[in-house]
């Protein structure tokens, strides 16, 4: 495992990669279930170039989707979410329950789509911010509901705001 660490206009972004050159994770500061750093292995902000630019290319509207290697780790049930969410449109949203009637899940499921959903270790890349509740409020976000709220206005063209 190797880690880099790259400016963006959320704040600093953790990289992680295994030594394939997967992206097994994408923390943001301050997240929730944020793994300690000492897991991530050596700093070196040269790997994961890939990685780099489409964030960069995805937060100045030039991506719209990413095509990097990912390493999903979690349970058969969370990777099944984390996959599903790589099939929500870039500027748009789905309820929790909505995706759990995407994975043909038994009505009542949206609250193991929201517990998978917080535990997904690939933020931005693997959407989570786009899951809002059934009122289509916004709820959790490990990152923080701001950084939430930025993401989806970018996505809906407005200035990314940084704080």
């Amino acid at each position: 495992m190797t880690y880099a660490v790259v400016d963006s206009p959320l704040g600093p972004l953790t990289l992680v990669g295994t030594d394939a050159g997967e992206l097994t994770g994408l923390y943001m500061d301050q997240q929730r279930y944020r793994p300690e750093q000492a897991g991530f292995g050596d700093r070196d902000d040269a790997v994961l170039p890939a990685v780099a630019e489409q964030l960069d290319e995805y937060f100045h509207h030039g991506r719209t989707t990413f095509d990097v290697p990912l390493h999903l780790v979690g349970t058969p049930f969370q990777r099944d979410v984390w996959v599903a969410l790589q099939d929500i449109p870039y500027g748009t949203t789905t309820t929790y329950g909505g995706l759990a009637e995407m994975l043909g899940l038994k009505p009542g499921s949206a609250r193991a789509v929201g517990l998978a959903n917080g535990k997904n270790p690939i933020s931005i890349i693997v959407p989570c911010h786009r899951l809002v509740g059934s009122t289509g409020n916004l709820t959790g976000y490990g990152g923080g509901i701001e950084r939430k709220q930025a993401l989806l206005d970018h996505e809906r063209g407005e200035k990314l705001l940084t704080g």
